[in-house]
This record gives structure tokens, sequence and C-alpha cells, in this order.
């Protein structure tokens, strides 16, 4: 079981995080591309920290949308959802060049990642382009989603363009007994208990999760994603990274 963590988000003089304290406690760093956040500096700097410390480089692609930090939903077609994951994800692939290597998976980022889970056309489309950048990749990319009870659908899919996926998953939000991420509008969809954390991030290493209505979901998660904005989520960062080492 992998940690991931969202990465070099920050603009010009904007702070956005606390990457270098996150960093060496994590496997999987998903670094912004430039649209919803991120410029070449940052990238750099944010590839140059992942390196030192031996942690997997992701591209974080999402709508061109600074203003709203990419979670505001912004109409595509598939052609154009394509492309822009396409061309963020080269950018970053390039600056990883400059230090010797390559991105190894692709995760949304905001509203690009949520349509991707609900519109099977947005999942197409983006799958569509990480199939046609795997034809220069060595080894190929892989596409990181939300696990689902039904990821069978998604993984057909997937298939057919020679994608493979990577299923994440939260320990620190409440799931649905159907396997659905709790709104964050409705009480106790986010988890604030370290003890609670911790346990359900155990739960994810043998394969289900204990949902709001207490009964028990069969789910699979190669990775939990994390945030570190603060002291004590960066010490439960580290929490996770030693019981989950153990």
């Amino acid at each position: 079981m992998k940690l991931n963590c969202d990465m070099g988000e920050s603009f010009g003089p904007w702070l956005m995080g606390r990457d270098d304290a996150v960093m060496p406690w994590i496997n999987m760093a998903n670094i912004a591309c430039g649209f919803h956040a991120s410029d070449p500096d940052v990238m750099a700097k944010t590839v140059a920290s992942a390196c030192q410390h031996n942690v997997e480089i992701g591209a974080h692609p999402g709508y061109n949308d600074k203003e709203g930090f990419g979670r505001r939903s912004i109409p595509h077609s598939a052609e154009s959802i394509t492309q822009l994951v396409a061309y963020q994800a080269g950018a970053l692939n390039a600056i990883c060049q400059l230090h010797g290597q390559q991105i190894s998976y692709v995760k949304p980022h905001g509203a690009l990642y949520n349509d991707m889970m609900a519109d099977e056309s947005v999942f197409i489309a983006i799958a569509k382009a990480i199939s046609g950048m795997n034809s220069v990749f060595i080894p190929p990319i892989k596409l990181m989603v939300l696990s689902r009870p039904d990821n069978h659908r998604y993984q057909r899919i997937a298939e057919q363009y020679r994608v493979e996926l990577l299923f994440e998953a939260f320990s620190d939000r409440a799931y649905t007994p159907d396997g659905f991420l709790v709104p964050r509008s409705q009480p106790e969809a986010v988890h604030h208990s370290s003890n609670r954390i911790v346990q359900q991030a155990k739960e994810f290493t043998q394969g289900y999760v204990t949902t709001s209505d207490g009964s028990k979901l069969k789910l699979r998660a190669d990775s939990l994603c994390v945030h570190g904005d603060n002291d004590a989520s960066i010490a439960l960062i580290q929490t996770l990274h030693e019981v989950l080492k153990a």
C-alpha cells in the first residue's frame, strides 16, 4: 500500500502546502502541471525533491482554471480532454527528463477527476491520452482512479486502450454502503480522529472498509491519498507511513 499526495501546487510567490515536510513520508507525488496550479520553476523544484527522496512521480493535470484551483467543471469535447491531459503530462515529463526521470502515472485533479469518475466519455478521453503517450513510454504510464465496488467496469475500458489502472482510496473520508464517498455537505463525511484514520488505513490493507452504516465493504486500494497542509496532517502522514511500512 502506497501513500500519494498532491504536490507542487504553489504558483510564483503564492505557496500551497508544505511539500518539503511531506515528501520524505510518501511514495507517490501527484505534481501539478501548470493548468490548475504551479509553474515551470515550481514543477522543477518538486520533481527534484521527489528524486531526492525516491518518490514516484505522477502527473496531476486539471482544467485550465487557476482562479478556481481546478475545482470547477469546464465543458470540453472529448478530443479537447485528451489533448489537455497529454499536453500537461508531456510538460511535466519534460521537466522530469532534466532530472533523468519520467512520470509513471497520471492522476487527474479536482473537477477533472470527478468528471472522469462520473462520465464514461471523460474517462475514455483520458485513457486515450495515456494510451497515445504509452507508444513512447517505457515502462508504460498508469492511470489513477477512485476505487469503487464496480472497478471491473472501468477496468474493461482501460484494457481496450492497454492502460493499467491504480485504485485510490481515502483513509480520512467516510464511505457509503454502496462504496461512494460520503458528500462533504453531510455530517461525519470526514474523519478527524487520527485513530479512526489509521484504523481505516489498516482496513484497506486487508481489502475492505467499514462504511457509514457499520457494514464492511470489499474495496481494492493500491494507494491512499493524504494531504499535508499543517503540522497535524504531517504527523498523521508519518504515522500512516510507519503503519503501512510495518
